[in-house]
């Protein structure tokens, strides 16, 4: 091909977004049956349940499944739906990261519906599976007050996701009608939510002299590094301080005190978004409830 005409043609593929097919191309039988998955992280504590609940569903139905991981990385979340585009998915389940209204448009464009998980975008045709955070916020303070606990203090995550500020909402919402100020409740945002933060943020508690009675962290690994470092340091869980997780993942049980928690039903998350991808239900939102699991860092 001439180098002019190889230049034209670029161009006009990237005017009209043309991705090639390679499921058409190669006449794979049977393509029209797989649906693409695109989470953060495979490797991570939340996803084997969320990975059961998938495959259950689309074991049942017939369908295949290609996983792609974004590690939260915009660039690298287009490239796995240009990716899956290519493989020509009937169907894509996505935790988005700066996915938006125009791709999911295109999308669908091609044929390809979109489930979100924790998210909701209005003015699609996405679908979206999500559990109840700020329910699950209520959960997990309302329990603290009833335990008696009235020094409160909340460990985050900076910037705060979606899920997590639903989740903070929920718990000041919880404060609040049991006569909490919000400047009565103790913030400590960690980067990220795992149990070195969690640690970290053990060590800020310390540092202030006078401990919270009571501890809600929004994820798990943050609270189980909290309570294993709180440990170290001569604090009785729960007599000195009480804490609740957020996740109900597996090390929460086997924690050095097993850890009170949320519980997400992440298998049944999964399984819904593939059941309606493989029902072809578009703008469909469910909302799963959370369950306040009770153990010994919060009895």
């Amino acid at each position: 091909m001439a180098e002019a005409t190889r230049v034209r043609v670029l161009a006009a593929i990237e005017e009209l977004g043309f991705v090639r097919n390679e499921a058409a191309r190669t006449l794979r039988k049977g393509s029209g049956r797989t649906l693409g998955v695109i989470v953060e992280d495979l490797a991570g504590p939340c996803a084997a349940d969320l990975v059961r609940g998938v495959e259950r569903a689309c074991d049942t139905g017939g369908y295949d499944i290609i996983w792609c991981t974004s590690d939260g990385d915009p660039e690298k979340e287009r490239r796995r739906l240009d990716f899956l585009e290519q493989q020509g998915v009937s169907g894509v389940i996505v935790a988005p990261v700066a996915l938006d209204a125009d791709r999911v448009a295109r999308l669908r464009a091609r044929d390809i519906r979109t489930v979100l998980l924790d998210r909701r975008m209005s003015g699609t045709t996405a679908s979206s599976v999500g559990v109840d955070h700020r329910q699950g916020g209520r959960l997990a303070t309302r329990h603290l007050v009833e335990l008696g606990r009235h020094d409160i203090a909340f460990v985050t995550t900076e910037p705060e996701p979606p899920p997590v500020r639903q989740r903070r909402g929920g718990a000041l919402q919880s404060l609040g009608q049991a006569g909490y100020a919000p400047e009565q409740v103790l913030t400590i945002a960690e980067q990220e939510p795992t149990a070195q933060a969690g640690q970290r943020a053990a060590r800020r508690l310390l540092e202030f002299g006078t401990l919270p009675t009571g501890v809600f962290c929004v994820d798990d690994l943050l609270a189980v590094g909290l309570v294993n470092e709180l440990t170290r340091n001569g604090v009785k869980i729960p007599q000195d301080v009480a804490v609740v997780g957020y996740g109900d993942i597996a090390p929460a049980a086997t924690c050095v005190v097993p850890l009170t928690t949320v519980r997400q039903p992440r298998d049944e998350l999964g399984a819904a978004a593939a059941e309606l991808l493989m029902d072809e239900a578009e703008g469909r939102h469910l909302t799963l409830a959370p369950e306040l699991v009770v153990r010994d860092s919060a009895s």
